[in-house]
């Protein structure tokens, strides 16, 4: 990617609750290695932090809607992993890579000792699981909140390619996850294909259009070299140390990281304070509910980040009816 490239917002849609709203300052964080990451901060510079790590092929435009609402009484801190977004790619594309990057954002906007939630999407949550044991992470996190990810068997387990689960199946769909093909522009043909790989089949038009124009303005070179890392992804390790208090959300008909990666992470998790299931969604549950997904992030700032008492600290604040609780 061209330094103007990574100067340059990412396709992505111009109005409604989609677009991503001008930061009250941008900074770059600079990795254990050298790569340079693309920072936002939107909100009251003195209000509790939420810090959003996006997934594989989106940017901080993911999280528009997120950001939008979070940041009239939060201090939201968003970045774009290395190669997306407005981060130029780097050779290094590992998990340990990932681990890096998130501690140099950390590092870059908080201070110390400074509690905040982290989120992660996707990839997004595969870098908190990597980061876990960190010295810098553990500092900071006061929770986390994991949303649609797993920690391993990634392909094995997707149901992007409808065949019965099998070595078949599990070639193909790294076939098909690991393309260079360009993704070319966003066509109603390519949005159908999005839409049935990532999201819920009841998506409204408008949240389908915003993830399109999210995914294709990933360069094919950055989706190729993490689609090699995500297919040999092992993190359980991660999963064991991450002993912050930790919430794990997921779409019922996900079909990249199906249910049964979440049932997985609850059961691993040494502090695992609820799982939320959103039946009808998909694997981009922060455009597919965002109302839901900023809820459950209100919700853990309140209980963990700014300090609503002992008495809430263990249990899961009560949710709407649509969503599924438990631990």
């Amino acid at each position: 990617m061209s330094p103007r490239a990574s100067r340059t917002r990412p396709a992505s849609v111009t109005s409604g609750p989609y677009a991503p709203p001008a930061p009250s300052r941008t900074l770059t964080a600079v990795s254990a290695d050298g790569a340079r990451l693309h920072v936002e901060v939107h909100g009251p510079e003195d209000a509790p932090p939420v810090v959003l790590s996006h997934g594989w092929t989106c940017s901080t435009a993911f999280w528009a809607a997120q950001i939008r609402d979070l940041a009239t009484d939060h201090r939201v801190i968003a970045y774009d992993q290395r190669g997306h977004g407005r981060s130029p790619a780097s050779p290094a594309c590992t998990t340990h890579a990932l681990a890096d990057d998130l501690e140099a954002v950390l590092a870059e906007t908080l201070a110390p000792g400074e509690k905040a939630l982290i989120v992660g999407h996707s990839m997004g949550g595969m870098t908190v699981m990597a980061a876990a044991g960190r010295p810098r992470f553990r500092e900071h996190a006061g929770a986390v909140l994991l949303c649609s990810t797993g920690s391993s068997r990634l392909v094995a387990k997707a149901r992007v390619v409808p065949l019965r689960a099998g070595r078949v199946r599990t070639w193909i769909t790294g076939r098909v996850l690991g393309s260079r093909a360009p993704l070319g522009p966003v066509t109603p043909v390519a949005k159908s294909i999005l839409k049935y790989a990532t999201m819920g089949a009841g998506s409204a038009p408008h949240r389908v259009e915003a993830c399109a124009r999210i995914v294709h303005a990933c360069p094919r070179g950055v989706r190729h070299a993490w689609a090699a890392v995500l297919a040999a992804l092992d993190l359980d390790h991660g999963v064991r140390e991450l002993h912050a208090p930790t919430a794990v959300l997921h779409g019922a008909s996900d079909r990249l990281t199906p249910p049964v990666h979440a049932h997985a992470l609850v059961a691993a998790l040494p502090h695992c304070v609820g799982l939320t299931e959103l039946p009808g969604m998909g694997h981009m549950t922060p455009i597919e509910a965002p109302e839901l997904v900023t809820g459950r992030i209100r919700d853990l700032v309140t209980a963990y980040v700014t300090g609503a008492g002992p008495e809430q600290e263990h249990e899961p604040r009560s949710t709407p009816a649509q969503i599924k609780e438990g631990a």
